[in-house]
């Protein structure tokens, strides 16, 4: 039997039509993870916003603590708060508490839970891509921050005034470096933790000194010497300066500012290797 050898005009014909085939399947690849992360995002938006934990260590704890202790202390300038409003100086330093609690407590708990029912297996086998789960986690956390943050001024706002900002690109910049920092830590420490009960308990064990310490406590200038050498070096701390020092016009806090941003890289890489699906 004589076998018909293709044309050169039809072998070239095939070709382009299955080149134009793989690069259409190519195409649609990235377009499928793209839209399978997306969905994965708004999926947890809606859960994070429902869990009790997040409702009260993220929204409620640091609105209600810095009713009472901004109300404590008055709202005459005063020396021990570097010749401030006491009020505005827990109003600026509390978006920072914000951030902490999502970092530290919010999201370990949340994704320990997941590995605890083996979620993220299921994840895996779905198809979802290689970092979407870690690319959601970390979506989720600031936009909660976001959203919580919000909530603090509009309440802090008739309460105790929200104080001008003296330099809104240092501020700015220490908020979203500190939230990926302590976001990502979130998510590094959660994919750790062998259940969500030891999650919970590491991040409150992490979080009340950090806020004591690093926030939400009392002035510096009023600790004892070992207490404000601890509390110089938490990250928090850090955080919290780069924040409130340009905020308040206590000065650029530049160097705090550069520490933050260095964690921030080195959280946020370190988080997206051990989450990878």
């Amino acid at each position: 039997m004589t076998t018909v050898s293709p044309s050169p005009a039809a072998a070239s014909a095939t070709q382009a039509e299955a080149a134009s085939s793989g690069a259409t399947a190519h195409r649609a690849a990235p377009r499928r993870v793209r839209s399978a992360a997306s969905r994965l995002i708004r999926a947890e938006l809606r859960l994070m916003v429902r869990e009790p934990l997040t409702l009260t260590f993220v929204f409620a704890f640091p609105i209600v603590t810095m009713l009472i202790i901004g109300g404590s202390f008055g709202t005459a300038a005063d020396e021990e708060f570097e010749g401030t409003n006491p009020a505005h100086w827990y109003v600026a330093s509390y978006l920072t508490v914000v951030i902490a609690a999502t970092g530290l407590i919010m999201l370990p708990v949340h994704i320990a839970s997941y590995r605890e029912r083996g979620v993220l297996r299921r994840f895996a086998a779905a198809g979802f891509g290689r970092w979407s789960f870690a690319a959601a986690q970390v979506v989720t956390g600031l936009a909660t921050i976001a959203l919580a943050s919000v909530l603090l001024l509009a309440v802090a706002a008739p309460v105790y005034g929200v104080p001008a900002v003296h330099d809104w690109w240092r501020v700015v910049a220490g908020l979203v470096a500190g939230s990926v920092a302590f976001v990502s830590l979130g998510v590094l420490l959660g994919s750790v933790m062998p259940s969500a009960r030891s999650a919970q308990a590491v991040g409150l064990l992490l979080f009340f000194p950090s806020f004591l310490l690093g926030a939400g406590g009392p002035p510096p200038d009023v600790m004892g010497d070992v207490l404000r050498t601890i509390a110089s070096v938490l990250p928090l701390t850090l955080v919290t300066q780069a924040v409130r020092g340009p905020w308040l016009g206590l000065g650029g806090a530049d160097v705090q500012l550069l520490v933050v941003v260095g964690l921030a890289v080195v959280a946020l890489t370190a988080s997206a290797r051990r989450t990878a699906l």
